[in-house]
């Protein structure tokens, strides 16, 4: 069994979370007293890589891929 948020929007539920159910499978909804922002419905369409984008520094793009590997060496020493 599976427990997920989600709201309704006036013409459909929608939820804030991937379902991992299957085709067809019955569900159970309950319909809390509890009323969404409607700030908070808009803004679940938005990945992390959405939301940080704008903290990006793509100046550090091309030290990124050396990244892990320095912080081992520098940590471990070389093999």
């Amino acid at each position: 069994m599976l427990a997920l948020q989600g709201y309704y929007d006036g013409n459909m539920v929608r939820t804030l979370e991937k379902i991992h159910a299957k085709k067809n499978q019955k569900l159970i909804i309950t319909v809390l007293d509890e009323f969404m922002d409607e700030s908070d419905s808009k803004d679940e369409k938005k990945s992390a890589r959405g939301i940080l984008a704008q903290y990006a520094d793509p100046s550090l793009q091309e030290k990124e891929q050396y990244a892990w590997e320095k912080a081992v060496t520098e940590k471990h020493g070389s093999a």
